[in-house]
């Protein structure tokens, strides 16, 4: 749900790391970290998108490669041009226009929640909840051929449980975050660094993540490393997920991990990340996002709104919010600014040094007098909200007369994921209901590309 997340790497076997891309927390290197915003309100035509109707059906996660995309998800046909094709769950696409769909097709029977493609573009990692891709066993967890639909059955291929997330760092290590509690060998639970050569555990990652959200009425909740964003410097990644303590520090919903000769938990850490929201989203810090120069961090939120609130205004903590906190200061943190949609969920951020881009299935920005209802001062912006971004940012990019938000999408489940490139920013969505618009513009089921 990332990310996020994910770098790009060589093919097995796997040498030393050329070339970096991170998605899920919207951040690129290079050229493209150097980008500034705000993107266009005004979508590009001509993407593929989701082609089932009456059937609720999702992209995961996007990611580029070569001149490719990358669409993983749950979903059975993609649409263009008046065209349908089958694809199981994993597709591509020309990163430019016309934006055509590649003749790739692999069959994953089940939902592919990340993907991570090597560096030459020849192979990518996939991770989520499925026991099969092209006919051969594979649980939660493989690595195939982006050339042809080809699973590399000598790289270790079974999770226990689901895979949420994966990402790459410079220092060859492969992340894995899930549910599962053992995977590829490994005894290790929830958290693990696979060497990307073999698959294999090696030893990076001795987190002992452990416990759960209990308070009064709480929903079912377990452990699990949900999401993560490597940082724009590569020394350093951000995890939200279900757990209590990290390495023997006292950590929930959030932490950062320090990527040196082994990962260890930073000092970096909020109190806030220590408030309870609404009893249905227990873990509320969905995904997270590093301004380009690392100043800032900024997390997108479920929640609806603290446990026990009495319906009294404004609202307060972190629950269904948009948030920005000190970047580089470690210890004692508090929020820089603070934007609430008023109950409504956010699931994806990303950031230039301009805007901080959301998306989920809100309705309004600017509505801390409001639960479920545009209180006084609410402003809509349906499904893509963009705020300024750094220390004292938080405002709300509007249209030119002011009335609403410079971006809007079809609502539906809500945006999982934001990837940001050089060339603008991929809105990973879904179809529920009948959503496919964006900007205004139809026909952009599960797929939405707005350009610098």
């Amino acid at each position: 749900m990332q990310g996020l997340r994910r770098w790009l790497l060589r093919s097995a076997p796997i040498a030393a790391l050329s070339a970096l891309a991170v998605g899920g927390s919207g951040l690129v290197s290079g050229a493209a970290a150097a980008q500034s915003g705000p993107v266009s309100p005004n979508p590009a035509t001509g993407t593929p998108a989701l082609a089932k109707t009456g059937t609720t059906e999702q992209v995961r996660q996007l990611v580029g490669c070569g001149g490719v995309m990358y669409a993983v998800g749950t979903f059975t046909s993609i649409s263009q041009g008046g065209h349908t094709v089958t694809r199981n769950n994993i597709f591509s696409f020309r990163q430019t226009a016309p934006y055509t769909i590649t003749g790739w097709a692999p069959s994953v029977n089940g939902t592919i929640n990340s993907i991570q493609v090597t560096s030459d573009c020849k192979h990518a990692f996939i991770g989520g909840k499925f026991s099969q891709v092209d006919g051969s066993n594979a649980h939660n967890i493989a690595y195939i051929s982006t050339n042809s639909n080809t699973m590399v059955q000598s790289w270790a291929h079974t999770a226990n449980g689901q895979v949420d997330t994966i990402l790459r760092t410079p220092n060859n290590h492969l992340l894995v975050g899930g549910k599962f509690t053992a995977i590829n060998g490994s005894s290790k639970k929830y958290y693990v660094s696979l060497n990307p050569g073999t698959g294999k555990d090696d030893g990076y990652l001795n987190l002992n993540i452990s416990g759960h959200y209990v308070y009064p009425g709480v929903a079912v909740n377990n452990t699990e490393v949900y999401n993560q964003q490597l940082s724009p410097d590569g020394a350093h990644v951000l995890a939200e997920g279900t757990f209590t303590k990290v390495q023997n520090q006292a950590r929930q919903q959030i932490f950062m991990l320090n990527l040196g000769s082994s990962g260890s938990v930073s000092t970096w850490y909020s109190n806030e990340f220590n408030g309870f929201c609404g009893t249905k989203h227990p873990f509320y810090v969905k995904a997270a996002a590093w301004a380009p120069d690392m100043s800032t961090v900024y997390v997108a939120d479920t929640g609806k709104a603290p446990d026990g609130w009495n319906g009294t205004f404004p609202l307060t903590g972190l629950c269904d919010a948009v948030a920005a906190f000190p970047g580089t200061q470690h210890g004692g943190l508090s929020h820089d600014w603070i934007n609430y949609t008023g109950c409504d969920s956010l699931l994806s951020v990303a950031a230039d040094s301009t805007t901080v881009y959301v998306g989920g299935h809100e309705r309004w920005a600017n509505n801390q007098n409001g639960c479920n209802n545009a209180g006084s001062g609410a402003i809509p912006a349906p499904g893509l909200g963009g705020f300024t971004a750094g220390a004292s940012g938080g405002t709300l990019r509007k249209n030119s007369s002011g009335t609403a938000g410079l971006y809007s999408r079809d609502r539906g489940l809500g945006a999982d994921d934001i990837y940001r490139t050089s060339a603008g920013i991929w809105i990973a969505s879904d179809n529920q209901g009948g959503s496919n618009m964006c900007g205004g513009v139809s026909g952009l089921a599960g797929i939405c590309f707005l350009p610098y």
